[in-house]
């Protein structure tokens, strides 16, 4: 049995707290919501904290707020079970329920936070292990080593975003609230990500996610978001594919597609997304759309399933999730369908 390392836990009851406590402690601090993937990190001595800051207890982080006319408030802390199941994301942005609700499984779900998982570590196949085995393979730069052991002459990182909300929180041009001690600022969710495996949050350590910023369900606004993984329950995204469109009749006016999974930080295809805007849609227009999706895409030999295949499915998936949204075919794909 792996178990856990020592460490002191701090229960604040409110957001200022917290804030004081994680600049109190510094580097040795960090912050645990649902803690569903933090504490088997620790376990395998990928994170090494002496304090842990809890923020279950913080209950202004808890809840969603607001309306579809105003916008929707998603307190950070707030489980992925909830956000799946809430009435108004379901009818109003329904890529952000499928995606909080194909995140790992039921019971991790009601204990996942949507803040956590806005925040989850990248993943690689040499840096997910047990420390016995990555020291027995030497180490990777991402944790004890010094090279990438993906791209043995690359200067950086390449361990892949594993968050199945992040892409879709794009694609919706949703907000995020941080507070530290020093204050507090919202900045788009775009701007929270850096494409490296280590650095992969623009965030400060000791800023905390207060909450999620939904824009108003402006009318004609659809979304959609499709999973490839190998099992139905429990896997990170191998590839994550968020498509949001405003149609006007058959027309679409506006667009976003961003894939996760194949980055270290989700990738927006804007040509895709620009090459849909102005036109009506037809399954030509939607294979064109599909290959130009698929050049952000660059998958390295890092997660589950070969990366040639890994490029093949990007355009299967995209194809299916814009036909979806623009009502021309069913979302639903697994990747049995594309094996």
């Amino acid at each position: 049995m792996i178990r856990l390392p020592a460490f002191t836990y701090l229960a604040p009851s409110t957001i200022d707290a917290a804030a004081r406590l994680v600049a109190e402690h510094g580097r040795e601090a960090m912050l645990v919501a649902g803690g569903t993937d933090l504490y088997p990190n620790m376990k395998r001595r990928q994170f090494e904290p002496k304090v842990l800051v809890g923020l279950r207890g913080i209950r202004e982080l808890r809840g969603i707020r607001g309306s579809a006319a105003g916008g929707v408030t998603i307190g950070a802390a707030t489980t992925l079970s909830a956000v799946a199941a809430h009435r108004d994301i379901v009818r109003d942005f329904p890529a952000l329920a499928t995606a909080a609700g194909l995140v790992s499984s039921p019971q991790l779900r009601n204990m996942g936070t949507i803040g956590g998982n806005v925040c989850v570590d990248t993943r690689c196949n040499y840096y997910n292990q047990s420390y016995e085995w990555r020291k027995a393979i030497g180490f990777c730069m991402k944790k004890d080593g010094d090279i990438c052991l993906v791209a043995p002459g690359s200067s950086r990182c390449w361990a892949v975003s594993s968050s199945d909300t992040a892409p879709v929180l794009w694609a919706l041009g949703a907000k995020l609230r941080l507070v530290s001690a020093e204050g507090e600022r919202t900045i788009p969710m775009a701007a929270l990500y850096q494409d490296d495996g280590i650095e992969y949050l623009a965030k400060r350590p000791d800023e905390i996610v207060a909450d999620v910023q939904l824009p108003a369900a402006v009318e004609g606004w659809r979304s959609a978001y499709l999973k490839l993984r190998r099992r139905g329950s429990f896997d990170f995204p191998v590839l994550g594919v968020a498509v949001a469109a405003r149609m006007e009749g058959d027309v679409v006016r506006d667009a976003r597609i961003v894939l996760g999974a194949v980055a270290s930080q989700p990738r927006p295809s804007e040509k895709a997304a620009a090459a849909l805007v102005g036109q009506r849609v037809t399954p030509d227009l939607i294979a064109h759309v599909a290959d130009l999706a698929a050049g952000p895409a660059k998958p390295l030999d890092n997660t589950d399933f070969s990366h040639p295949y890994r490029k093949k499915v990007t355009r299967v998936f995209v194809a299916r999730a814009v036909a979806a949204v623009c009502g021309l075919g069913d979302s639903g794909a697994t990747s049995e369908e594309v094996a």
